[in-house]
């Protein structure tokens, strides 16, 4: 099996796809016991129109398609930022083995930075977590997305 590095390198890449799509640049993948990846997504609510179609929404169903089973035992979730409260549900019912991401979330976070949703004892499943994998380089990916569409919103403005 290669190192968590190695799949979050691929998370990144399909971060890439979602900034170049013009959306908030987060990528997933699932990668099953033995290495393989079996599934791929990045960031598409805007333009799918799906508040839903977060990476690893997208990612979960791609992987869950590939294998004929929407039940992912043993596989884990590579994202490379901190997943939400709709994500964190899809992985538990999923029954992912691990999540792991890049950069923490302060503001909607529900694995470390608002609330550890995977610990509540009202869940029959635990989910292994592994946080800051390549957290610098995920910062930097999407700051300068926010910050390029600042700067586009700005010169758009003056436009006007």
């Amino acid at each position: 099996m290669r190192s968590d590095e190695f799949y979050m390198h691929r998370a990144l890449e399909q971060a890439r796809l979602a900034e170049e799509a013009g959306e908030v640049p987060v990528g997933a993948v699932v990668v099953d016991a033995d290495g393989a990846i079996v599934g791929a997504g990045y960031n598409a609510p805007v333009s799918g129109h799906d508040p839903s179609a977060h990476a690893e929404v997208r990612a979960l169903r791609d992987a869950g398609a590939r294998l004929g089973n929407y039940r992912l035992d043993g596989c884990t979730l590579f994202v490379t930022l901190e997943p939400c409260l709709m994500c964190t549900g899809a992985i538990i019912h999923a029954r992912l083995a691990r999540v792991v991401y890049g950069a923490a979330e302060p503001r909607s976070g529900m694995v470390e930075s608002k609330a550890n949703l995977f610990a509540q004892p009202w869940y029959n499943h635990r989910v292994e977590v592994v946080g800051g994998v390549l957290a610098g380089r995920v910062a930097r990916q999407l700051k300068g997305f926010f910050a390029a569409r600042r700067d586009g919103r700005a010169a758009g403005a003056e436009d006007d």
